[in-house]
């Protein structure tokens, strides 16, 4: 059977271990996917380890994935989360592909009500205090999520982050109506602008050898008993 060219495929695994393996494998052809994914589950059970049924998922993604589905009269590609994001088939806005990766929405709201709970703890203390602990936690978050494509979720998170400080220090007192505009002012001293810190993948992985380099050329070596000479 002659094999459709130019479709891509990814799997997600879990491996059930002590310590849970996470991955992603990429292939060109479906059924080389599907030879890789028996093979896995016939080696990981000759070790009495197994796939987790829920985590393990064969999707068709990738450049043509779109073009392809829709020749079939499928919907969009899937889309699969990975270390917190979640990857799409996209465009950018020359029409090209591009994945695009956003950060999970749950898991968003779980670090926000984090936020919430400890903002809740300090009530009562000074707004610098407030300030320099929240300044920590939203620089913490834009270190790991300011991947490119996912600038939308980092102005989110600081728009939510202000949102509850403003709530927390309106509760200190019944007559203090702080402001959205005095919420603004102190957002602004105190908590980080969100912007991409991450290269693009393109940028990140452009790595050469010390010896692909012309300069890394070295001339003939000669072994003898007392090393190289």
């Amino acid at each position: 059977m002659r094999r459709e060219p130019h479709v891509r495929f990814c799997e997600r695994a879990a491996v059930k271990f002590h310590r849970a393996t996470h991955l992603i494998v990429g292939f060109q052809h479906e059924e080389d996917a599907r030879r890789f994914l028996d093979t896995m589950r016939e080696r990981l059970q000759e070790f009495a380890l197994s796939l987790h049924p829920e985590k393990t998922r064969l999707i068709e993604f990738g450049r043509l994935a779109a073009e392809n589905r829709k020749r079939r009269g499928l919907g969009k590609p899937e889309t699969f989360t990975f270390l917190g994001f979640v990857f799409i088939c996209s465009k950018t806005r020359r029409g090209k592909f591009q994945i695009k990766r956003k950060s999970r929405r749950d898991r968003m709201r779980v670090k926000l009500q984090a936020i919430k709970q400890e903002l809740r703890r300090r009530m009562h203390q000074s707004i610098p205090e407030q300030g320099r602990w929240l300044k920590q936690v939203v620089t913490g978050y834009f270190n790991y999520h300011a991947v490119p494509t996912n600038g939308p979720t980092l102005t989110a998170f600081r728009f939510h982050v202000t949102n509850l400080w403003r709530r927390t220090l309106r509760r200190r007192s019944q007559k203090d109506w702080t402001t959205k505009e005095r919420t603004a002012r102190l957002a602004n001293d105190w908590l980080p602008k969100p912007r991409i810190l991450h290269p693009w993948p393109d940028a990140r992985f452009a790595v050469r050898h010390p010896r692909w380099e012309p300069y890394a050329r070295i001339g003939p070596v000669r072994l003898c008993a007392g090393g190289a000479r």
